[in-house]
Protein backbone atom coordinates (compact mmCIF):
# COMPACT_ATOMS: atom_id res chain seq x y z
CA UNK A 1 0.00 0.00 0.00
CA UNK A 2 1.55 3.76 -0.72
CA UNK A 3 1.29 6.51 1.37
CA UNK A 4 -0.93 8.84 -0.08
CA UNK A 5 -1.51 12.85 0.24
CA UNK A 6 -4.51 11.90 2.72
CA UNK A 7 -2.05 10.09 5.03
CA UNK A 8 -0.04 13.47 5.76
CA UNK A 9 -0.47 15.79 8.59
CA UNK A 10 -1.78 19.12 6.84
CA UNK A 11 -0.58 21.25 8.94
CA UNK A 12 2.50 20.35 8.70
CA UNK A 13 2.67 21.60 5.14
CA UNK A 14 2.36 25.52 5.40
CA UNK A 15 5.80 27.11 4.46
CA UNK A 16 6.43 23.63 2.58
CA UNK A 17 7.47 23.67 -0.99
CA UNK A 18 6.09 20.89 -2.37
CA UNK A 19 6.61 19.49 -5.78
CA UNK A 20 3.11 18.28 -7.76
CA UNK A 21 3.18 15.80 -11.48
CA UNK A 22 -0.22 16.14 -12.98
CA UNK A 23 -1.37 16.19 -15.79
CA UNK A 24 -2.18 18.77 -17.74
CA UNK A 25 -1.72 17.44 -21.02
CA UNK A 26 -5.25 18.67 -22.53
CA UNK A 27 -6.37 19.75 -25.81
CA UNK A 28 -5.77 23.76 -27.07
CA UNK A 29 -6.86 25.70 -29.82
CA UNK A 30 -5.80 29.49 -30.89
CA UNK A 31 -4.46 29.29 -27.60
CA UNK A 32 -6.89 28.17 -25.47
CA UNK A 33 -7.94 25.30 -23.68
CA UNK A 34 -11.18 23.66 -24.87
CA UNK A 35 -11.21 20.71 -22.88
CA UNK A 36 -10.40 20.73 -19.08
CA UNK A 37 -11.46 17.67 -18.15
CA UNK A 38 -7.57 16.84 -17.28
CA UNK A 39 -7.19 20.13 -15.32
CA UNK A 40 -10.59 19.56 -13.65
CA UNK A 41 -9.58 16.06 -11.98
CA UNK A 42 -6.08 17.41 -11.02
CA UNK A 43 -8.34 20.45 -8.61
CA UNK A 44 -8.79 18.88 -5.46
CA UNK A 45 -5.09 17.63 -5.15
CA UNK A 46 -4.09 21.34 -6.00
CA UNK A 47 -6.73 23.07 -3.73
CA UNK A 48 -5.95 20.87 -1.14
CA UNK A 49 -2.22 21.86 -1.48
CA UNK A 50 -3.27 26.08 -1.51
CA UNK A 51 -5.91 25.33 1.29
CA UNK A 52 -2.64 23.84 3.62
CA UNK A 53 -0.42 27.06 2.88
CA UNK A 54 1.91 24.79 0.75
CA UNK A 55 4.02 26.56 -1.73
CA UNK A 56 3.25 24.26 -4.89
CA UNK A 57 4.97 23.79 -7.52
CA UNK A 58 3.09 21.87 -10.45
CA UNK A 59 4.79 19.68 -12.95
CA UNK A 60 3.16 18.49 -16.40
CA UNK A 61 3.97 17.45 -19.84
CA UNK A 62 1.60 18.70 -22.96
CA UNK A 63 2.03 16.73 -26.63
CA UNK A 64 5.04 15.46 -28.19
CA UNK A 65 7.15 18.24 -28.60
CA UNK A 66 10.21 15.98 -29.57
CA UNK A 67 12.20 17.08 -26.37
CA UNK A 68 12.86 20.12 -27.61
CA UNK A 69 10.95 24.10 -26.79
CA UNK A 70 7.89 24.49 -29.22
CA UNK A 71 5.60 27.17 -28.04
CA UNK A 72 2.70 24.97 -29.58
CA UNK A 73 3.33 23.05 -26.73
CA UNK A 74 3.43 25.51 -24.02
CA UNK A 75 1.03 25.34 -20.97
CA UNK A 76 0.97 28.79 -20.70
CA UNK A 77 -2.23 28.62 -21.53
CA UNK A 78 -2.83 26.12 -19.01
CA UNK A 79 -1.63 28.48 -16.48
CA UNK A 80 -4.51 30.77 -17.12
CA UNK A 81 -6.93 28.25 -17.50
CA UNK A 82 -6.03 26.58 -13.91
CA UNK A 83 -5.63 29.91 -12.19
CA UNK A 84 -9.60 30.92 -13.18
CA UNK A 85 -10.44 27.46 -12.24
CA UNK A 86 -8.82 27.70 -8.29
CA UNK A 87 -9.65 31.35 -8.33
CA UNK A 88 -6.08 32.12 -7.25
CA UNK A 89 -3.43 33.07 -9.56
CA UNK A 90 -0.81 30.48 -10.48
CA UNK A 91 2.49 31.42 -11.73
CA UNK A 92 3.79 30.28 -14.73
CA UNK A 93 7.53 29.42 -14.73
CA UNK A 94 8.88 29.33 -18.07
CA UNK A 95 12.30 28.39 -17.46
CA UNK A 96 11.24 24.69 -15.65
CA UNK A 97 14.97 23.74 -15.22
CA UNK A 98 17.82 26.38 -14.26
CA UNK A 99 18.70 29.17 -11.93
CA UNK A 100 15.56 31.53 -13.26
CA UNK A 101 13.17 28.78 -12.40
CA UNK A 102 14.49 28.11 -9.22
CA UNK A 103 14.67 31.65 -7.76
CA UNK A 104 10.80 31.95 -9.56
CA UNK A 105 9.83 28.60 -7.21
CA UNK A 106 12.12 30.38 -3.86
CA UNK A 107 9.84 33.39 -4.07
CA UNK A 108 6.60 31.68 -3.65
CA UNK A 109 5.23 32.67 -0.45
CA UNK A 110 2.93 30.47 1.53
CA UNK A 111 -0.24 29.21 -0.32
CA UNK A 112 0.99 30.21 -3.82
CA UNK A 113 0.65 27.79 -6.57
CA UNK A 114 3.58 28.08 -9.88
CA UNK A 115 3.39 25.96 -12.87
CA UNK A 116 6.73 25.04 -14.66
CA UNK A 117 6.84 24.81 -18.08
CA UNK A 118 6.08 21.42 -20.11
CA UNK A 119 8.30 18.96 -18.79
CA UNK A 120 8.70 17.47 -22.02
CA UNK A 121 10.89 20.50 -23.70
CA UNK A 122 13.82 18.54 -22.31
CA UNK A 123 15.20 15.78 -23.70
CA UNK A 124 15.87 13.85 -20.19
CA UNK A 125 12.34 13.66 -19.48
CA UNK A 126 11.47 10.84 -21.57
CA UNK A 127 14.72 8.95 -21.40
CA UNK A 128 13.96 9.38 -17.06
CA UNK A 129 17.76 11.13 -17.01
CA UNK A 130 18.64 11.32 -13.07
CA UNK A 131 20.47 14.48 -13.47
CA UNK A 132 16.91 16.13 -14.47
CA UNK A 133 15.35 14.29 -12.09
CA UNK A 134 17.72 15.22 -9.45
CA UNK A 135 17.48 18.93 -10.54
CA UNK A 136 13.96 19.13 -9.81
CA UNK A 137 14.20 17.12 -6.57
CA UNK A 138 16.29 19.65 -5.00
CA UNK A 139 13.40 21.94 -4.67
CA UNK A 140 12.09 19.69 -2.15
CA UNK A 141 11.76 17.11 0.05
CA UNK A 142 7.95 16.10 -0.66
CA UNK A 143 6.97 15.05 -4.30
CA UNK A 144 2.76 14.43 -4.64
CA UNK A 145 2.18 12.13 -8.02
CA UNK A 146 -0.91 12.65 -9.35
CA UNK A 147 -0.57 12.03 -13.09
CA UNK A 148 -2.41 8.72 -12.98
CA UNK A 149 -2.41 9.19 -16.87
CA UNK A 150 1.40 9.16 -16.83
CA UNK A 151 1.65 6.50 -14.10
CA UNK A 152 2.69 3.64 -16.89
CA UNK A 153 6.00 5.79 -17.93
CA UNK A 154 9.06 5.54 -16.50
CA UNK A 155 9.92 9.36 -16.86
CA UNK A 156 12.15 12.19 -15.40
CA UNK A 157 9.15 14.33 -13.81
CA UNK A 158 7.26 10.61 -12.68
CA UNK A 159 8.87 7.40 -11.13
CA UNK A 160 12.20 9.15 -11.28
CA UNK A 161 11.59 12.19 -9.77
CA UNK A 162 9.92 10.36 -7.04
CA UNK A 163 13.28 7.86 -6.32
CA UNK A 164 15.21 10.95 -6.86
CA UNK A 165 13.09 12.51 -3.58
CA UNK A 166 12.83 9.33 -1.61
CA UNK A 167 17.02 9.22 -1.69
CA UNK A 168 17.39 12.63 -0.69
CA UNK A 169 15.36 11.62 1.98
CA UNK A 170 11.77 13.23 1.68
CA UNK A 171 8.84 11.58 0.85
CA UNK A 172 7.18 10.73 -2.25
CA UNK A 173 3.20 9.99 -1.92
CA UNK A 174 -0.09 9.60 -4.52
CA UNK A 175 -2.70 12.60 -4.99
CA UNK A 176 -6.03 12.37 -4.19
CA UNK A 177 -6.54 11.87 -8.29
CA UNK A 178 -3.64 8.80 -8.12
CA UNK A 179 -5.10 7.38 -4.99
CA UNK A 180 -8.88 7.70 -6.07
CA UNK A 181 -7.88 5.63 -9.95
CA UNK A 182 -5.94 2.98 -7.91
CA UNK A 183 -8.71 2.69 -5.32
CA UNK A 184 -11.83 2.14 -8.42
CA UNK A 185 -9.70 0.07 -10.84
CA UNK A 186 -8.14 -2.60 -7.93
CA UNK A 187 -11.45 -2.47 -6.69
CA UNK A 188 -13.14 -3.60 -9.57
CA UNK A 189 -10.22 -6.22 -10.38
CA UNK A 190 -9.30 -7.57 -6.98
CA UNK A 191 -12.37 -7.77 -5.17
CA UNK A 192 -15.80 -7.35 -7.36
CA UNK A 193 -18.77 -7.69 -6.34
CA UNK A 194 -20.68 -10.21 -8.78
CA UNK A 195 -21.72 -10.68 -11.56
CA UNK A 196 -18.27 -8.62 -12.84
CA UNK A 197 -18.11 -7.58 -16.46
CA UNK A 198 -15.76 -6.03 -18.58
CA UNK A 199 -16.54 -4.71 -21.86
CA UNK A 200 -13.62 -4.47 -24.28
CA UNK A 201 -13.65 -2.09 -27.78
CA UNK A 202 -10.75 -0.15 -29.74
CA UNK A 203 -9.64 -1.65 -32.81
CA UNK A 204 -6.50 -3.57 -32.08
CA UNK A 205 -6.63 -6.82 -30.09
CA UNK A 206 -2.65 -6.81 -30.46
CA UNK A 207 -3.10 -3.33 -27.44
CA UNK A 208 -5.81 -5.33 -25.44
CA UNK A 209 -4.33 -9.16 -25.67
CA UNK A 210 -2.87 -8.62 -21.36
CA UNK A 211 -5.83 -7.06 -20.32
CA UNK A 212 -8.11 -9.99 -22.43
CA UNK A 213 -6.04 -12.68 -20.68
CA UNK A 214 -5.44 -11.10 -17.38
CA UNK A 215 -9.55 -10.04 -17.37
CA UNK A 216 -11.08 -14.07 -18.30
CA UNK A 217 -10.20 -15.32 -15.12
CA UNK A 218 -11.62 -12.68 -13.45
CA UNK A 219 -14.76 -11.81 -14.85
CA UNK A 220 -18.50 -13.19 -15.33
CA UNK A 221 -18.69 -12.24 -18.94
CA UNK A 222 -16.18 -10.23 -21.23
CA UNK A 223 -18.01 -8.28 -23.82
CA UNK A 224 -15.87 -7.37 -27.48
CA UNK A 225 -17.03 -4.79 -29.53
CA UNK A 226 -15.45 -2.63 -32.21
CA UNK A 227 -12.91 -3.12 -34.83
CA UNK A 228 -11.43 -5.63 -32.34
CA UNK A 229 -14.48 -8.26 -32.45
CA UNK A 230 -13.46 -8.08 -36.61
CA UNK A 231 -10.49 -10.35 -35.97
CA UNK A 232 -12.52 -12.67 -33.57
CA UNK A 233 -14.92 -13.02 -36.30
CA UNK A 234 -12.09 -13.98 -38.78
CA UNK A 235 -10.88 -16.52 -36.09
CA UNK A 236 -14.16 -18.35 -36.55
CA UNK A 237 -13.96 -18.63 -40.41
CA UNK A 238 -16.81 -15.66 -40.86
CA UNK A 239 -15.91 -13.04 -43.49
CA UNK A 240 -15.51 -9.12 -42.48
CA UNK A 241 -15.61 -7.39 -46.40
CA UNK A 242 -12.96 -4.85 -46.40
CA UNK A 243 -12.70 -4.12 -42.48
CA UNK A 244 -10.15 -3.70 -40.29
CA UNK A 245 -8.53 -6.96 -39.34
CA UNK A 246 -5.30 -7.83 -37.48
CA UNK A 247 -3.97 -10.48 -39.97
CA UNK A 248 -1.28 -11.31 -37.80
CA UNK A 249 -3.33 -11.99 -34.28
CA UNK A 250 -6.04 -14.39 -35.90
CA UNK A 251 -4.77 -17.54 -34.65
CA UNK A 252 -4.26 -15.60 -31.14
CA UNK A 253 -7.82 -14.97 -31.12
CA UNK A 254 -8.66 -18.37 -31.93
CA UNK A 255 -7.25 -19.71 -28.89
CA UNK A 256 -8.65 -17.08 -26.63
CA UNK A 257 -12.14 -18.00 -27.69
CA UNK A 258 -11.33 -21.48 -27.01
CA UNK A 259 -9.87 -20.87 -23.57
CA UNK A 260 -12.76 -18.34 -22.75
CA UNK A 261 -15.88 -20.71 -23.63
CA UNK A 262 -19.19 -18.91 -22.50
CA UNK A 263 -17.54 -16.25 -20.94
CA UNK A 264 -16.94 -14.09 -24.22
CA UNK A 265 -19.28 -12.75 -25.52
CA UNK A 266 -18.86 -11.48 -29.65
CA UNK A 267 -21.37 -9.23 -31.46
CA UNK A 268 -24.11 -11.27 -33.25
CA UNK A 269 -24.73 -7.80 -35.84
CA UNK A 270 -23.09 -5.35 -36.88
CA UNK A 271 -23.47 -1.76 -38.48
CA UNK A 272 -21.75 -2.01 -42.16
CA UNK A 273 -21.51 0.55 -44.75
CA UNK A 274 -19.61 0.51 -48.22
CA UNK A 275 -17.29 3.52 -46.33
CA UNK A 276 -16.47 4.53 -43.04
CA UNK A 277 -17.65 8.58 -43.76
CA UNK A 278 -19.67 10.93 -41.32
CA UNK A 279 -22.25 10.71 -44.38
CA UNK A 280 -22.12 6.81 -45.00
CA UNK A 281 -25.38 5.07 -45.84
CA UNK A 282 -25.24 2.19 -43.74
CA UNK A 283 -27.23 -1.20 -43.08
CA UNK A 284 -27.48 -3.56 -40.28
CA UNK A 285 -26.47 -7.53 -40.82
CA UNK A 286 -25.81 -10.09 -38.93
CA UNK A 287 -22.14 -11.17 -38.84
CA UNK A 288 -22.58 -13.96 -41.23
CA UNK A 289 -23.92 -11.88 -43.74
CA UNK A 290 -20.90 -9.14 -44.02
CA UNK A 291 -20.10 -9.38 -48.00
CA UNK A 292 -17.37 -8.52 -49.65
CA UNK A 293 -16.51 -4.48 -49.63
CA UNK A 294 -18.82 -3.98 -46.28
CA UNK A 295 -16.96 -1.87 -43.70
CA UNK A 296 -17.83 -2.96 -39.81
CA UNK A 297 -18.60 0.13 -38.10
CA UNK A 298 -20.37 -0.31 -35.03
CA UNK A 299 -22.18 -3.34 -33.40
CA UNK A 300 -25.72 -3.64 -34.46
CA UNK A 301 -29.60 -3.57 -32.85
CA UNK A 302 -29.41 -7.07 -31.40
CA UNK A 303 -25.62 -6.66 -29.81
CA UNK A 304 -27.17 -3.79 -28.50
CA UNK A 305 -29.82 -5.60 -26.38
CA UNK A 306 -27.73 -8.33 -25.91
CA UNK A 307 -25.20 -6.45 -23.90
CA UNK A 308 -27.66 -3.89 -22.51
CA UNK A 309 -29.18 -6.87 -20.79
CA UNK A 310 -26.23 -8.52 -19.52
CA UNK A 311 -24.50 -5.34 -18.23
CA UNK A 312 -28.17 -4.51 -16.38
CA UNK A 313 -27.36 -7.48 -14.29
CA UNK A 314 -24.13 -6.82 -13.41
CA UNK A 315 -22.84 -5.71 -9.87
CA UNK A 316 -19.21 -4.43 -11.41
CA UNK A 317 -18.53 -3.25 -14.65
CA UNK A 318 -14.84 -2.63 -16.21
CA UNK A 319 -15.78 -0.70 -19.82
CA UNK A 320 -12.86 0.57 -22.23
CA UNK A 321 -12.66 0.98 -25.44
CA UNK A 322 -15.44 2.43 -27.68
CA UNK A 323 -18.07 -0.60 -30.12
CA UNK A 324 -17.33 1.02 -33.02
CA UNK A 325 -16.54 4.48 -34.75
CA UNK A 326 -17.81 6.50 -32.43
CA UNK A 327 -16.61 9.65 -33.14
CA UNK A 328 -18.79 9.31 -36.76
CA UNK A 329 -22.74 9.95 -35.80
CA UNK A 330 -23.66 6.79 -38.45
CA UNK A 331 -21.44 4.37 -36.09
CA UNK A 332 -21.97 5.87 -32.73
CA UNK A 333 -25.02 4.93 -31.53
CA UNK A 334 -23.73 1.16 -30.11
CA UNK A 335 -21.17 3.40 -27.95
CA UNK A 336 -23.77 5.39 -26.79
CA UNK A 337 -25.98 2.87 -25.71
CA UNK A 338 -23.41 0.80 -24.04
CA UNK A 339 -22.84 3.88 -21.71
CA UNK A 340 -26.28 4.21 -20.97
CA UNK A 341 -26.27 0.71 -20.09
CA UNK A 342 -23.23 1.49 -17.46
CA UNK A 343 -24.83 4.40 -16.52
CA UNK A 344 -28.16 2.35 -15.93
CA UNK A 345 -25.89 -0.39 -13.62
CA UNK A 346 -24.59 2.14 -11.74
CA UNK A 347 -28.07 3.81 -10.66
CA UNK A 348 -28.77 0.08 -9.20
CA UNK A 349 -26.15 0.51 -7.41
CA UNK A 350 -23.41 -1.05 -9.35
CA UNK A 351 -19.75 -0.29 -8.93
CA UNK A 352 -18.94 1.46 -12.80
CA UNK A 353 -15.86 2.27 -14.06
CA UNK A 354 -14.51 3.60 -17.29
CA UNK A 355 -10.90 3.16 -18.35
CA UNK A 356 -10.46 6.80 -19.96
CA UNK A 357 -9.16 7.17 -23.74
CA UNK A 358 -12.56 7.20 -26.07
CA UNK A 359 -14.65 5.52 -23.72
CA UNK A 360 -14.82 8.56 -21.20
CA UNK A 361 -14.89 10.58 -24.36
CA UNK A 362 -18.04 8.48 -25.05
CA UNK A 363 -19.50 8.69 -21.74
CA UNK A 364 -19.28 12.38 -21.68
CA UNK A 365 -20.93 12.92 -24.99
CA UNK A 366 -23.43 10.71 -23.84
CA UNK A 367 -24.18 12.88 -20.91
CA UNK A 368 -23.88 9.97 -18.22
CA UNK A 369 -20.57 10.56 -17.15
CA UNK A 370 -22.22 11.72 -13.24
CA UNK A 371 -23.75 8.82 -13.02
CA UNK A 372 -20.82 6.46 -12.96
CA UNK A 373 -18.57 5.61 -10.48
CA UNK A 374 -15.69 6.19 -11.81
CA UNK A 375 -14.53 7.59 -15.31
CA UNK A 376 -10.71 7.52 -15.54
CA UNK A 377 -8.61 10.24 -16.91
CA UNK A 378 -5.62 7.14 -17.63
CA UNK A 379 -6.20 5.42 -21.17
CA UNK A 380 -3.06 3.91 -21.43
CA UNK A 381 -2.54 3.64 -17.50
CA UNK A 382 -6.08 2.00 -16.87
CA UNK A 383 -5.07 -0.75 -19.75
CA UNK A 384 -1.83 -1.08 -18.02
CA UNK A 385 -3.33 -1.68 -14.61
CA UNK A 386 -6.49 -3.77 -15.85
CA UNK A 387 -3.79 -5.86 -17.30
CA UNK A 388 -1.87 -6.34 -13.40
CA UNK A 389 1.29 -5.00 -15.07
CA UNK A 390 3.36 -2.84 -13.03
CA UNK A 391 3.04 1.39 -13.12
CA UNK A 392 6.31 2.88 -12.46
CA UNK A 393 4.67 6.23 -11.24
CA UNK A 394 2.67 4.34 -8.16
CA UNK A 395 5.50 1.48 -7.94
CA UNK A 396 8.20 4.31 -7.04
CA UNK A 397 5.84 5.85 -4.12
CA UNK A 398 6.61 5.87 -0.28
CA UNK A 399 5.00 2.71 1.41
CA UNK A 400 2.43 3.44 3.73
CA UNK A 401 3.67 2.00 7.31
Amino acid sequence: MKKTLADLDLATLRGRTVLVRTDLNVQLEAGRVTDDQRIQASLPTLRMLHGSGARTVVLSHMGRPKGLPNPEYSLAPVAEHLSRLLGTHVTFVREAVGEGGEEAVGALSDGEIALLENTRFFAGETADDPELSATWAGLTDLFVNDAFGAAHREHASTSGLAEAVRERGGEAVAGLLMAREVEYLGNALENPERPFVAILGGAKISGKIDVVEALLPRVDRLLVGGAMANTFFRAMGLGTGDSLVEEDRIAMAAELIATAGHKLVLPTDCVVADEITPEATTRLVGRTDVHKGDHIGDIGSETRDLFHGIVSGARTVVWNGPMGVSEMAPFSRGTVEVAHAVAEACDDGALGVVGGGHSAVAAEQAGVAERLSHVSTGGGASLVLLAGAALPGLDSLSDRE
